[in-house]
């Protein structure tokens, strides 16, 4: 997959500035080409400049700096007084791995010298190192998507696969458990929401049909995770669930989510970021599918399960779905209950 573009130079570059991307499933799966110019440049000084959504991903799980990009810069003057206080901090290049028109202009405004990243959304000409797309990089994982946008800057190739849980303290993530679910009483963790539109949404009586199930088997706490915006889903999953069912969406830090996830026997969830995370983490995941497509945005880690069926309009990458639904209807709790069991069994 052969990506046009200059090399970055090998040495002066002692302060280098990354966009970070601005949604936490796309943070999660652009580690692997953080650690790629850390390997690079291990001397440099890196800032990533990311929304406060995801801060906490690459706070805990790259080695660079986090500078917040905040509502303050969402507008075009924002940008302009973002660009002068990037130009302060005199930065020698911009490695734009958010694929934005402004990313380009804020770091142009920003007189940093080298700017780098895809020649997405027309803004190739503000590049210096601007990285052509051909249409197989459209059809590849996204954490390869990345991976050779750096590669392509001449950055060494590193381990694609990621193992977050390397980065999780034992100790902290016992004492936030202990903080939601003081008794010890082992977890499971549901995600019934997306961000993304109805559409990633698998029924909510199922997900509580599952989350029973696996609660039973594993003498287990149903935990339901999410943001603020899921926590209706979550509620209504809870309300079906009964029992010994907790619903914590919108109501930890994505820290505190991160770290509880990191402690659950098992996951179950729509293609979410939460996803995203709990496969990193090495933790058992079943991940539902149906209007996204699992080849470029599966979960990583090693224990995971896609649980999907195959129709002719998926995936189509709806927020909204036309038609019947069919490629979530047509998902069983049984189909889902069966590979959180074969996952369960394999340890």
């Amino acid at each position: 997959m052969k990506q046009n573009a200059k090399k970055l130079p090998h040495d002066g570059l002692e302060r280098i500035l990354i966009r970070g991307t601005n949604w936490i499933g796309d943070a999660v799966m652009t580690l692997p080409a953080l650690a790629s110019v850390r390997a690079a440049y291990p001397r440099a000084r890196m800032t990533i400049l990311a929304k406060p959504l995801v801060a906490d991903v690459y706070r805990l799980f790259s080695e660079a700096d986090v500078m917040i990009y905040d509502k303050r810069y969402d507008n075009p003057w924002g940008v302009f007084r973002l660009a002068r206080q990037l130009r302060q901090m005199k930065f020698d290049a911009a490695i734009l791995l958010q694929n934005a028109i402004e990313a380009a202009i804020m770091t142009l405004a920003a007189g940093i010298r080298i700017r780098a990243g895809y020649d997405s959304d027309g803004r190739g000409l503000l590049l210096t190192h601007a990285i052509g797309r051909t249409d197989a990089i459209f059809h590849v994982h996204q954490i390869d998507y990345y991976m050779e946008m750096v590669k392509a800057l001449g950055c060494p190739p590193v381990d694609r696969s990621l193992h977050l849980e390397t980065r999780i303290s034992p100790a902290t993530a016992q004492e936030i458990l202990k903080k939601h679910v003081p008794d010890g009483t082992p977890i499971l963790g549901i995600a019934p929401g997306a961000t993304y539109g109805p559409a990633k949404r698998w029924l909510p009586e199922r997900f509580a049909a599952v989350a029973v199930r696996l609660a039973e088997k594993l003498g287990a706490r149903i935990v339901l995770f999410g943001g603020p915006d899921d926590f209706d889903p979550a509620e209504e999953v809870r309300r079906l669930a009964a029992g010994d069912c907790l619903n914590l969406a919108g109501k930890t830090t994505l820290r505190e989510a991160i770290y509880l996830i990191s402690r659950c026997r098992i996951f179950v969830s729509n293609d979410s970021g939460l996803m995203h995370l709990a496969g990193a983490l090495n933790v058992p995941t079943v991940a539902i599918f149906g209007s996204t497509n699992p080849v470029t945005t599966s979960p990583a880690g090693e224990k995971t399960r896609i649980v999907r069926k195959p129709v002719e309009c998926s995936p189509c990458l709806k927020k909204v779905c036309p038609e019947d639904f069919r490629c979530m209807t047509d998902i069983s709790a049984d189909d889902v209950f069966s590979a959180a069991s074969e996952l369960l069994q394999k340890g």
